[in-house]
């Protein structure tokens, strides 16, 4: 299958560029950068040069494929940072996407999220994304309107922590603020529970999406249902020899900025349907197996 990547040359998308290409399919990635299509010819993937915001380059790209993986986002939690703009960019890119595709039968996945659809509970591939999440993201709801347009699309649901050698997520971030501020904290009592998945089993399931996922599939891509935000902390604690340490919720803001909504989040999620449905068992070290081999600490 000749299949088109966004986000090829991210954390998660290099993961399943490789995936892809060792299962014999031929990709092509979306370049911005002479750098980015350096990596991308490294890893055995042609270049498709052009950018998130271009849509021209990706409606080019997807109408000259048997398939769309979808997994750029402008993640930026910064104090300057606007979700809502990011959403906005994210909902336009699917939409170039999908008119491209339209009425071929060919599949798009696209990347989503799991820590907006339930706080406090269990959240399952049954869920629906709420309309008033805090995070505006819209990459589900945009792209599940093009399974009854003749698009085999579904939505890749991610969870809070997407681990792995190269990981310049959340677990980054928290690790970066307890060097700047001299503790690893949680909020509360820290019972609050994070899903995670290891990136490798998450690039294995984006393919199985690819290959077999029906029109209007949600999967969850997720490998530990729940760690306790606390255990998280704590082996950030042991790893930099710094205490570890509650703060209030109304602390939060002024520790973990930008952070702090997640870092008092409960977003537990399953994986059950998915992995009765698919076959796909997570294989990789779970998130604190993955914390104590210690390369986010190096």
């Amino acid at each position: 299958m000749r299949v088109f990547v966004t986000g090829a040359t991210g954390f998660i998308g290099s993961a399943v560029v490789r995936e892809l290409l060792e299962a014999g399919h031929n990709v092509t990635g979306l370049a911005r950068s002479d750098q980015a299509a350096a990596s991308l010819a490294a890893a055995g993937a042609e270049v498709h040069r052009g950018a998130l915001a271009d849509l021209d380059s990706l409606r080019a790209g997807a109408a000259e494929a048997d398939g769309v993986i979808h997994t750029a986002y402008i993640h930026d939690f910064s104090p300057t940072g606007d979700p809502a703009a990011a959403a906005r960019t994210d909902g336009r890119a699917i939409e170039a996407i999908g008119e491209s595709l339209a009425g071929s039968g060919r599949p798009l996945v696209v990347a989503s999220g799991s820590a907006l659809l339930a706080p406090g509970r269990l959240a399952t591939e049954d869920d629906t994304m709420p309309d008033d999440a805090p995070h505006p993201r819209v990459s589900e709801r945009v792209a599940l309107q093009f399974a009854g347009r003749g698009v085999r699309v579904s939505a890749m649901r991610l969870p809070p922590s997407v681990h792995g050698q190269g990981d310049h997520g959340f677990v980054p971030g928290l690790i970066g603020i307890a060097r700047a501020k001299g503790l690893a904290a949680y909020v509360g009592d820290g019972s609050n529970r994070w899903a995670a998945v290891h990136r490798l089993d998450a690039a294995r399931l984006f393919r199985l999406a690819l290959e077999s996922a029906p029109a209007g599939t949600r999967l969850h891509a997720v490998g530990d249902e729940g760690v306790p935000f606390r255990d998280i902390a704590a082996v950030i604690g042991r790893h930099l020899d710094l205490p570890v340490t509650s703060i209030s919720r109304e602390e939060a803001d002024g520790h973990f900025g930008g952070l702090a909504l997640f870092a008092s989040m409960d977003v537990p999620a399953s994986s059950a349907i998915t992995q009765q449905r698919f076959g796909w068992h997570p294989v990789q070290p779970g998130l604190i197996a993955d914390l104590d081999e210690g390369h986010y600490f190096s």
